[in-house]
């Protein structure tokens, strides 16, 4: 019986593949999220902990890794799993370290045009639009950097990883409500942050 292209292969499957040895599977894996969880660390940690990125990246894995014979779906994705073992890590971090660190640039974490585009569920922009959503992009980190971390990391499992709140609150050990209610505040945060660029975005052409 042909094997099933590891393409194709949910990720829960990929990891109890490699969990029984086949190595190509956490490749696949590797493959299939390296450039979601980098973005999602980053975003937790902000920017005054950009530099720590790297090692607490590094450390989600040494973790999923580590964790490959025990692994077992309990409801919430895969991908869910590791993004709490990212986000557990990031927050550690952030006890850990303090706030001592002085702010460095938000717009040091790359281009955010095509996340911001896809979390406001926008259009392409014209390559007159382009300094608009460039702009709207780095107010977006900005933004995001003021949240406290707590509402930070609700907003970005939910929309970075796309996990549900039921989700978010069962691999954070939160009760529903508090769940939610730290989501619908990050949200309320955000657009009364961007509402200049919201309301661009909503006007008439």
């Amino acid at each position: 019986m042909p094997r099933e292209p590891r393409d194709d292969m949910p990720d829960e499957d990929l990891m109890q593949a490699y969990a029984r040895g086949d190595v190509a599977a956490f490749d696949a894996l590797y493959a299939r999220h390296e450039g979601a969880l980098f973005r999602f660390v980053r975003r937790v940690l902000g920017a005054s902990f950009a530099a720590q990125a790297d090692e607490v990246f590094q450390d989600t894995w040494l973790r999923i890794v580590a964790a490959r014979e025990s692994f077992a779906p309990q409801g919430a994705s895969w991908r869910t799993w590791a993004f709490t073992i990212a986000h557990n890590l990031a927050i550690d971090r952030l006890r850990t370290r303090g706030r001592e660190m002085p702010l460095v640039a938000a717009d040091d974490d790359g281009d955010p045009l095509d996340w911001l585009q896809e979390a406001l569920d926008a259009s392409h922009p014209s390559s007159e639009d382009e300094a608009f959503w460039r702009a709207a992009g780095r107010q977006l980190l900005h933004c995001l950097e003021e949240l406290p971390e707590p509402q930070r990391a609700a907003f970005l499992l939910h929309h970075e990883d796309g996990a549900s709140v039921e989700d978010m609150a069962r691999a954070l050990g939160l009760p529903f409500e508090t769940a939610k209610s730290r989501l619908r505040y990050a949200l309320q945060k955000l657009r009364g942050c961007m509402k200049h660029y919201l309301g661009a975005i909503g006007s008439p052409a």
